[in-house]
């Protein structure tokens, strides 16, 4: 998924993650690794960005990410609790100062009591400043998963930009 309209936000992450001696990972589950297909579309990226994990089952998630069962049983796999896990497991795993995570419901099925699809939590660690917020985007399958790559890679950059 190429996302030329990313191009500058991109080297604002790319010049403030080299700056800083940091590398960046992601943990997607709904995006099917397209946020770190964006990443690596970028000529030099393996400067900063040292790779993903595509945890799009509950196991993986547990088995690679360390994500506890427990947070997944009891705020479902679609839940802020979870990505903060996700991240939590970028930093502890792959030893990434800063990440993307992602968990949703893309579409066209697999909507929950509240959580319709278009649902997504997109969290965002960038050394000390962490968020995760719960999203929903409109649009199908395609459009949503769209929309999730540009809105993480904007906050990523954002947070960034705020942080030193």
């Amino acid at each position: 998924m190429k996302t030329p309209c990313l191009d500058a936000e991109f080297a604002e992450i790319a010049q403030e993650l080299l700056r800083r001696g940091w590398m960046m990972a992601t943990a997607e589950s709904c995006t099917g690794g397209a946020i770190a297909a964006a990443c690596t579309d970028i000529p030099g990226s393996s400067a900063w960005f040292a790779g993903a994990l595509v945890t799009y089952t509950v196991p993986w998630k547990v088995k690679y990410l360390g994500v506890p069962q427990r947070v997944v049983d009891e705020a479902g796999v679609v839940s802020e609790e979870v990505v903060s896990a996700m991240l939590d497991g970028l930093r502890r795993e792959c030893g990434v100062q800063a990440g993307v995570a992602v968990s949703g419901i893309a579409g066209p099925t697999g909507a929950e009591p509240g959580k319709p699809v278009g649902t997504v939590v997109v969290g965002v660690d960038a050394g000390a400043r962490r968020c995760g917020e719960t999203w929903r985007f409109a649009g199908d399958r395609e459009g949503v998963r769209a929309a999730v790559v540009a809105f993480g890679v904007r906050k990523l950059r954002e947070m960034l930009m705020e942080t030193e």
